[in-house]
């Protein structure tokens, strides 16, 4: 019994569920190094209880290149995120992006995927600041080249 499963099967059919497109799209960040960003997010509120509306992680992976994770957990507004890079100089940012416009899209084995990862087109660098922009409800992971 799995509440978070990666795949799903039926019989001989599968489907990769978006908890593992997540996975695959996080896969930089294993055996990274950590680094700080300070990066500061509204608050949503549920009920009784708050969060920021996305968080923010960056690693510098096995390749040399700083990867940057952002989950927009806002179900209902976009975000841009500016991030001060320092003295890093990246030319390009690259990356991909899990969203859908249902909260509660998924796949089913057997069928076409209805939400796998795409090229994320919403962020540039100008001037030592890179500023992304989330639609609602996204995973968006970069590569700053």
């Amino acid at each position: 019994n799995v509440l978070q499963a990666m795949l799903l099967t039926d019989g001989a059919k599968m489907a990769k569920t978006p908890t593992y497109h997540v996975f695959a799209m996080y896969l930089p960040f294993q055996d990274a190094t950590p680094l700080p960003v300070e990066v500061k997010a509204p608050i949503l509120f549920s009920g009784k209880n708050s969060f920021p509306a996305f968080n923010v992680s960056a690693a510098r992976g096995k390749d040399g290149k700083v990867h940057i994770a952002i989950a927009n957990m806002d179900a209902g507004k976009a975000q841009s995120i500016r991030l001060d890079l320092g003295q890093m100089k990246p030319k390009e940012v690259r990356g991909s992006i899990l969203t859908h416009a249902k909260m509660d899209a998924h796949n089913l084995p057997g069928a076409k995927e209805v939400i796998s990862p795409a090229p994320f087109k919403g962020g540039k660098i100008t001037g030592g600041v890179l500023t992304l922009n989330l639609p609602a409800k996204s995973v968006v992971v970069v590569k700053l080249d």
